[in-house]
This record gives C-alpha cells, sequence and structure tokens, in this order.
C-alpha cells in the first residue's frame, strides 16, 4: 500500500472553481453523464472549503461563478445556488479519506449496471492493474433506516465501510450497490480521469465475463507490477515530473 502525505494546495479558489468546472465538463465530453446527471467537486483543504456543481443546472450554461463553495460541514459559505444533492457524501468523503482533493459521482452505464448488480469490478487484466490495485468494491446495500435518514451522508458512509480493509488511495474508486460509481483523486480532474477510466474498465470487464464465464482475476505478480511501475515508490511509467 501506498502511504501519501495529506493534500496540501497552493491553489487559489478561482483556480479550483475553474478546475472542478472543467472536471464536470470532462464528465460530458467522455459521455459520463446524461442531462443533470452526475457532479465533481474539489476540497481546498488548508481553508477547509469544497467547490462542487450546483444542484440542476445544465452543463452547457454552467461557469465557474455558478458553482457551490461550501465549508466541510456542508454549509454554503459562497454561492446562490443550492450545491449537488450529493454535496453530503463528498463531504463524509473528504473528511474521512484525508489524501484526496477531488471527487466525481455519475451514472455511468457500464459502471452503474455492475452497482446494480451489486457486483464488484474483478481484476480481469492489466489495462485495470494499471488504476486500481485490486477489485473495485461494491458498497453493502444500505437499511431502511439509513435509506430513510441522511441519505446522501449515510452512502458516504457506506462507501467508508466497504474500504475498512482496503486503501482508498490506490483503488480510488467505488460502486454503490443499487446507485452508481464514485471516484476520486489528488484533485478534481484525477478524479475525473479515474471515472473515464472506471467506465472504460468495468465495460472491458462486462466483455470479458461474457466471453468466458469462467474467467478469473489476473495473476498477483502481474497486477502488482503493473500498477507499482505506474505508482510505487519505484515507479518507471513515464516521463519524469509527469503526473502519471
Amino acid at each position: 500500500m501506498l502511504n501519501r502525505p495529506a493534500i496540501v494546495s497552493t491553489k487559489s479558489l478561482a483556480q479550483l472553481r475553474e478546475e472542478v468546472l472543467e472536471a464536470n465538463l470532462e464528465l460530458v465530453r467522455r459521455g459520463l453523464v446524461l442531462y443533470t446527471f452526475g457532479n465533481a467537486s474539489g476540497i481546498l483543504r488548508d481553508e477547509g472549503v469544497v467547490v462542487i456543481k450546483p444542484s440542476g443546472v445544465p452543463y452547457d450554461r454552467m461557469k465557474p461563478e455558478h458553482l457551490v463553495v461550501t465549508d466541510l460541514e456542508g454549509k454554503v459559505v459562497s454561492g446562490n445556488l443550492r450545491p449537488s444533492s450529493d454535496l453530503p457524501t463528498h463531504v463524509f468523503l473528504y473528511r474521512s479519506f484525508p489524501h484526496i482533493g477531488g471527487v466525481v459521482h455519475t451514472h455511468s452505464e457500464y459502471a452503474t449496471a455492475w452497482a446494480q448488480a451489486r457486483c464488484e469490478i474483478p481484476c480481469f487484466g492489466t489495462t485495470h492493474a494499471d488504476y486500481f490495485h485490486g477489485a473495485v468494491p461494491v458498497t453493502e446495500p444500505m437499511p431502511e433506516s439509513e435509506i430513510a435518514g441522511e441519505y446522501e451522508r449515510n452512502t458516504g458512509a457506506a462507501i467508508v465501510r466497504a474500504f475498512r480493509e482496503r486503501n482508498p488511495d490506490s483503488i480510488p474508486a467505488v460502486l454503490v450497490a443499487n446507485h452508481g460509481p464514485f471516484t476520486w483523486g489528488p484533485d478534481a480532474s484525477a478524479a475525473a480521469h479515474n471515472a473515464v477510466v472506471l467506465e472504460s474498465i468495468a465495460r472491458m470487464a462486462f466483455l470479458t465475463a461474457t466471453l468466458n464465464h469462467q474467467a478469473g482475476p489476473i495473476a498477483r505478480a502481474l497486477h502488482d507490477r503493473h500498477y507499482l511501475r505506474k505508482h510505487g515508490h519505484n515507479a518507471y511509467y513515464g516521463q519524469a515530473g509527469e503526473n502519471k
């Protein structure tokens, strides 16, 4: 497992607004959202503020000033629009996973299908291994009491429970049972990138399982080699100084 330092940002709030807007628009460009579905957020941990997509605003009308700024309790501190209804989930993840700087939620087709089937996504090959150091987990179904209560906050709690024996830094994605995927990363751009990759590996996993019902996970040695050559302490994939 990787031990990464907590995120310390040097960007301004204006820069974070631009970054979060671009992350949201990337979801549209990559076909991961329809209409007003989905959301991306980012955090300035040194200031204790989160920037997130407003609820129900079409992507093609969104501008940086439309994004909503909240504190880590979910209280709006700047903006005239209501934040995404998924804000309590994002905030719960930021409070629970100190190394992340961006969160994305979509209803992308293949990843959502795995979530609706309540199945984790096995690592069948090296494309998956390049990004996720293990199967992408699925949460336990939420009990009626959690659904009837603080539903979005409890969704975050369900995600965190799924990582009691997993490292959220090396598996930056989850499937919420009967709902859909959440991804995260060191910033909003990385979280959006991981959402795109997750949908791709979900599709490949579906095709693999369809072609061969007996397909099994990749060998551990090959899985480790592919993940660690990109993300390990002695990583050698790409060029020096690149964001890998």
